[in-house]
């Protein structure tokens, strides 16, 4: 795996769990690591402890702060090397973002979608860019005529198509930019010991650190060096729900995400 020695990269939600554990990997290993999250206590805290380059306070569930996020990282930087997508919600009760959309597909989708359509001319000023979509194996397809889950909610099913909604966005967008920057999704490893598993009351399985490392490998390893529009679980090579496998339905997710983030798709 090559060094991430002087590369800019930036991690949504990196201030607990697997965001954490990879911001202080790479950051360690030399990396310009941009740490990122909702709380400013713990993004300066963060920041101090892994020695981050830059770091920034913004809520994903506001497209207003996620727009302000990507401008303020722009201003400090001329290119970014990688973007990890990591944050990530589940919730318990059906809630809405700022925006008034259904909470998990609005911070776990829509948000990364508009932060990484914001960040590509920064992407696309580095050398070998990557953008890697933290995703899960648990996917449900998406029902267009319910995206929002107003008739038939379920915590469940809100998490699993907002996922699923990562790689059917990972995969149309490597098809519309090519290989610059190459775009990866991955399920790191199963029930990592994070408050998220802690809170959905479901006992840990993989570790952290197992997480941590497969994507790292996406982020910056060697061995994945121009490889694009993939879908992992964990290291290896994976297959999706099949409608990620549907270009219709990829067309159709991102014409509907650009409309409701008001992105420029």
């Amino acid at each position: 795996m090559s060094s991430p020695e002087g590369r800019s990269i930036l991690i949504t939600g990196s201030t607990d769990g697997h965001g954490l554990a990879l911001a202080r990997s790479l950051a360690g290993d030399g990396a310009a690591v941009l740490v990122h999250g909702r709380d400013r206590e713990k993004v300066e805290r963060v920041a101090g402890e892994v020695g981050a380059a830059s770091s920034y306070v913004a809520d994903l569930a506001s497209l207003a702060a996620t727009r302000e996020l990507a401008g303020a990282v722009s201003a400090d930087h001329e290119r970014l090397d990688v973007l990890v997508n990591n944050a990530g919600v589940a919730t318990m009760e059906r809630r809405t973002s700022e925006d008034g959309f259904e909470l998990d597909f609005a911070v776990n989708h829509l948000a990364h979608f508009l932060l990484t359509l914001e960040l590509l001319p920064l992407l696309r000023a580095a050398e070998r860019p990557r953008i890697v979509n933290v995703s899960s194996i648990g996917q449900m397809a998406i029902d267009f005529d319910d995206v929002m889950l107003e008739r038939s909610w379920d915590g469940a099913r809100a998490y699993c198509q907002s996922k699923l909604a990562q790689i059917l966005f990972t995969r149309e967008l490597a098809e519309r930019v090519g290989a610059r920057p190459t775009a990866n999704a991955l399920h790191p490893a199963t029930f990592m010991d994070t408050n998220m598993v802690h809170a959905m009351g479901q006992t840990p399985i993989n570790t952290v650190d197992e997480g941590m490392q497969a994507t790292r490998r996406l982020a910056v390893g060697d061995d994945v060096e121009g490889v694009t529009g993939r879908f992992f679980n964990g290291t290896a090579e994976s297959g999706a729900d099949p409608q990620a496998d549907d270009p219709e339905a990829r067309r159709r997710l991102w014409e509907l995400s650009a409309r409701l983030t008001g992105a420029d798709g």
